[in-house]
């Protein structure tokens, strides 16, 4: 199983141009509000028509501009999840189930008890989506798509409208049926949690392009590029200027920092993640003075906003920490210093 996604298309005040190729397994597309990531999965279920380029899935071209070919939404087998479900209100689960197969599909009624089966829905198959949680009208969704055996299927941020408890509970219960799925997934989402806890590989997308494309882990420890490493929850990045072979300023914090990478000249930029600073007792290499600007506290964890002591800078440094109690930790001091380790320092162009 695999897609091609080579595509261009322009609206009023905003390009779409994205460029990626993806096997089995699940792909991330993670990007901001309005960075191009719904409108990918419209080109390719076909509800969008893109300028240019081409789209092939699993051998077969679903479009190809030059060719004059953009297959029909319903002769792309694409399941598609929006966000809001799209369940039909006037059918009951099972209907909704079985108005997503295809028409004169063999053994309806045994697909249609697997599905019910398969996403813990037996007893609600009479209800109405109106009738059910958020949770249960997701799951109803799911089985309304796999029960046509999808050749890739797009889930569209699943989990954005459901609370905390309910998100993570849907989160382990989609990722169990995407490791089952042996077709091609791609899982649009502006949140880093759930692209790290679900996807296998990640497309960053940024004002309708993809700044970087590979291995999850590897595009979030190695980001290339300011918008990935923001995107991936990096809350100190600076512009720079090399000093030496490894050093730099930091010129929107005002002090100096040495890396373990080589500075090149595409290099603008710096990212420190919050959590990489660690206390220190004394000044040395990548040591901070620091001066605290502001303390937020979360139930289980700390965000100190500092800058270097005495300098003023144009954005303020942030050192994140777990709590140790749920309560105010009794008797709490501050380090005097903090530091990073060089090999800690991400390096990129702007």
């Amino acid at each position: 199983m695999s897609i091609l996604v080579d595509i261009e298309k322009r609206f009023k005040g905003f390009n779409l141009k994205v460029q990626f190729e993806s096997g089995e397994g699940v792909t991330g597309l993670l990007g901001a509000s309005g960075s191009g990531k719904s409108m990918t999965l419209r080109c390719i279920a076909g509800i969008e028509k893109p300028d240019k380029g081409r789209i092939i899935v699993d051998g077969i071209t679903y479009f190809d501009a030059e060719k004059k070919i953009n297959l029909s939404p319903q002769k792309r087998n694409a399941g598609y999840l929006f966000q809001n479900y799209a369940l039909f209100p006037n059918m009951t689960v099972s209907q909704n189930i079985i108005a997503g197969m295809k028409k004169g599909a063999d053994d309806t009624q045994k697909i249609l008890e697997q599905m019910l089966e398969r996403f813990q829905i037996n007893k609600l198959e009479n209800r109405y989506p109106a009738q059910l949680s958020g949770g249960q009208q997701q799951r109803v969704a799911l089985a309304r798509i796999f029960a046509r055996s999808p050749k890739v299927l797009m889930l569209d941020e699943p989990f954005s409208a459901l609370d905390t408890f309910l998100k993570w509970e849907l989160q382990c219960e989609v990722s169990k049926i995407l490791k089952d799925y042996e077709g091609t997934t791609l899982f649009v989402s502006h949140s880093r949690d759930e692209v790290f806890a679900i996807c296998e590989r990640v497309a960053v997308i940024n004002e309708g392009k993809i700044d970087q494309f590979g291995a999850l882990r590897n595009i979030f420890e190695n980001p290339s590029c300011v918008s990935t490493t923001k995107l991936t929850g990096c809350k100190n990045v600076s512009r720079i200027i090399p000093l030496q072979d490894h050093c730099f300023e930091a010129v929107d914090w005002g002090c100096v920092f040495c890396s373990d990478v080589l500075l090149s000249q595409d290099m603008t930029h710096a990212g420190i993640r919050a959590h990489f600073f660690e206390p220190a007792e004394q000044p040395g290499e990548n040591t901070i003075q620091i001066e605290i600007m502001n303390v937020i506290e979360s139930q289980f964890k700390v965000s100190v906003l500092f800058k270097p002591y005495g300098k003023e800078v144009n954005h303020p440094l942030c050192w994140d920490f777990e709590r140790v109690y749920f309560g105010k930790e009794p008797g709490r001091e501050y380090p005097k210093y903090l530091k990073i380790s060089p090999q800690n320092i991400i390096l990129m162009k702007g």
